[in-house]
């Protein structure tokens, strides 16, 4: 019930948010007659998306839960009354075109829901119990597979460690399993990249995979040290309202520069631009990884409500397109694989996620020892560096979780 609760969640907020989508970007556009591709109309609605990000913030009541920036994938239950305000915030990202992912407030709103229904059907069963099983559902769902919360969960060693793993695993299990079908079920979610097949392991490949990775990585640790001092100076203008607006006419010139291709969380996007890969030069991909690297930035710096994982997906795939162009040598699935696994390690601090996550754009299963081997110098290369997220302020004495 939990994953398929959790689930219907995702795919309920999501469906809203490619409708408004299709109102803003299509029946407006053409209803003013103007070209949604054209900068102006970007600018527009993405100062316009600020704007009303900015209302919901400063006016809902709950303030729309936490600063995205400032939270991790998994993280405490907020009071339900900051529900309502949370979701439509991340309707209205989801469908403007900021350069952020549903991840990190449908993990907050359903470990939320889940732990409020689950206290009062079942109040002896603990909060972190219900979270455990919220975090596996959604996983399930988001990334349509059970496989993303086995690793997630395998990595953080949830419950009490006398217990065996499986026998812990096995309600998460089910409840990622559920949420799977559920997505699998209703909609046609798939990660999975137009890209040419791997002609087989070669020795070599190792080393170029491990430099790829380092390099994307590094990428990614330049974001980590500028996302707090971006942060900062964002929340010098005291009024959400007019730092949403602010950062939302930021977005809208760098999607001007960079186009529609690097607007919204990205992958449809990368689907799109990897399915028509030869209309693109070198110097188009370089230009996507860095319009979106900094369009993740500000959007996180901003406090719009939304995940890091798929933009950063984006980045690392249009990395590995980059290096396959300029260097046509390097199979094309190793070079997006690799890139794909270094810049989420940087990221997500999760190896096993990263890992998971560059064989889902590339499923094939002779990637995987290149992978594995790949990840040990991108992780040391972390270790010790910032994260990809802002440090969030220690809540005050009084302060209850819902």
């Amino acid at each position: 019930m939990v994953g398929v609760l959790c689930g219907l969640t995702l795919i309920g907020l999501s469906a809203v948010a490619e409708w408004l989508q299709g109102v803003i970007w299509e029946d407006l556009s053409s209803a003013l007659g103007a070209d949604p591709d054209a900068g102006w109309w970007i600018v527009a609605v993405l100062t316009a998306t600020g704007l009303g990000v900015g209302l919901v913030v400063r006016f809902a009541p709950g303030h729309a839960g936490p600063d995205s920036a400032t939270t991790e994938l998994v993280s405490r239950p907020i009071p339900a009354i900051a529900l309502p305000g949370l979701a439509l915030a991340l309707v209205l990202v989801l469908a403007g075109g900021v350069s952020l992912g549903p991840e990190n407030p449908i993990m907050l709103l359903n470990a939320s829901l889940i732990v409020l229904l689950g206290i009062r059907l079942l109040p002896h069963t603990s909060v972190p119990a219900w979270v455990e099983l919220s975090v596996a559902g959604t996983l399930g769902a988001m990334f349509g597979t059970p496989l993303a919360a086995a690793l997630l969960l395998t990595e953080t060693q949830p419950g009490d460690p006398r217990i065996p793993l499986w026998d812990r695993m096995v309600g998460p299990l089910l409840a990622a399993g559920s949420g799977t079908a559920v997505m699998l079920s209703l909609s046609d979610l798939s990660l999975s990249l137009d890209v040419p097949g791997y002609a087989g392991f070669q020795v070599g490949d190792l080393a170029t995979a491990s430099v790829i990775a380092l390099a994307a990585c590094a990428l990614g640790i330049l974001a980590a040290y500028a996302i707090s001092p971006l942060h900062a100076a964002f929340h010098r203008i005291s009024n959400p309202v007019l730092m949403l607006t602010a950062g939302g006419l930021v977005l809208g010139l760098l999607g001007a520069v960079g186009g529609r291709e690097t607007l919204f969380k990205g992958l449809d996007e990368m689907k799109d631009i990897s399915s028509n890969i030869g209309d693109y030069s070198p110097a188009d991909l370089a230009l996507f990884v860095a319009v979106k690297l900094l369009a993740l930035l500000i959007a996180a710096a901003a406090s719009f409500r939304g995940g890091r994982i798929f933009p950063a997906m984006f980045i690392g795939v249009m990395a590995g397109w980059l290096v396959h162009g300029l260097i046509d040598a390097i199979p094309a699935a190793v070079a997006v694989t690799a890139a794909t696994l270094g810049i989420l390690i940087a990221a997500t601090r999760n190896g096993w996620l990263a890992i998971f996550m560059a064989l889902v754009v590339v499923p094939d299963a002779e990637l995987l020892p290149i992978l594995v081997l790949a990840a040990l110098p991108a992780w040391l290369l972390v270790l010790g560096r910032p994260e990809l997220r802002v440090e969030a302020p220690a809540p005050a004495p009084d302060s209850q979780v819902a």
